[in-house]
């Protein structure tokens, strides 16, 4: 199987291990996985708090000002993977020039061209599905600001209607989404950095995933960024 894709099986076999771990990740970092709380998880939750804050305001200047950074980072993103697009294509141009690089590194194995241009194209499949992650995440903060538009302004009781509360729910829930997609196309260029130890050697390939795995897991479940999230300051509680 491993030579009609002209991989061989230790190739496939890392690739493979590869795979399950940007799945499991996936999956804990969505709170579906494990009971820990994920940063990500403590973060959507954030999302919809502020949400119903800004129901309540009249003025919603801070609001816009927020989705317009959110938007504004999701075409960087979307921008550089685009980009590094254009740069896998340049590879697939200059197989032979890379390939001699990679000869010459330590724990380089030789590699033939078929190989590499099969591992050039996988890397393309991750940087297009970060492209896609992020156009897909553009448009639905796009959305969530007309839904934050169409909450309306509270006057009294108005903040606490039903009709408020489904728009403050579809905001809310937007956001989220759009938020999901963004961690989705991030993702795909954290783990495409890991991927690179693929051209090296399949075993540099599993390393470099465990390195990427270890700095993602101690990110989502034990940084300080997370106990920022979900922590209580000194003396909470107390008094």
């Amino acid at each position: 199987m491993g030579d009609s894709f002209h991989l061989s099986t230790a190739d496939l076999s890392a690739l493979a291990f590869f795979l399950v771990v940007w799945v499991l990740h996936t999956l804990a970092s969505d709170g579906r996985l494990v009971s820990r709380v994920s940063l990500t998880t403590a973060m959507n939750a954030q999302r919809e708090t502020w949400m119903r804050t800004m129901a309540e305001r009249e003025i919603r200047i801070v609001d816009t000002a927020i989705m317009s950074g959110l938007q504004q980072g999701t075409a960087f993103f979307a921008s550089s993977s685009l980009i590094a697009l254009g740069g896998c294509f340049a590879l697939l141009g200059a197989s032979d020039q890379v390939l001699s690089v990679l000869s010459d590194l330590p724990f380089g194995t030789t590699s033939s061209r078929a190989a590499f241009q099969m591992k050039v194209l996988c890397l393309v499949l991750i940087l297009a599905f970060s492209f896609f992650k992020f156009g897909w995440a553009y448009r639905l903060f796009n959305y969530c600001s007309i839904l934050i538009g169409c909450v309306p302004i509270p006057h009294g009781e108005a903040a606490r209607n039903p009709v408020t509360q489904t728009a403050v729910w579809r905001a809310a829930r937007m956001n989220m989404l759009a938020g999901k997609h963004f961690n989705s196309g991030l993702r795909g260029v954290f783990f495409s950095i890991a991927y690179l130890g693929w051209f090296v050697d399949p075993i540099v390939f599993v390393l470099s995933t465990l390195l990427l795995l270890a700095v993602l897991v101690r990110r989502q479940f034990f940084s300080a960024a997370r106990h920022a999230v979900i922590g209580q300051p000194p003396g909470a509680g107390n008094g």
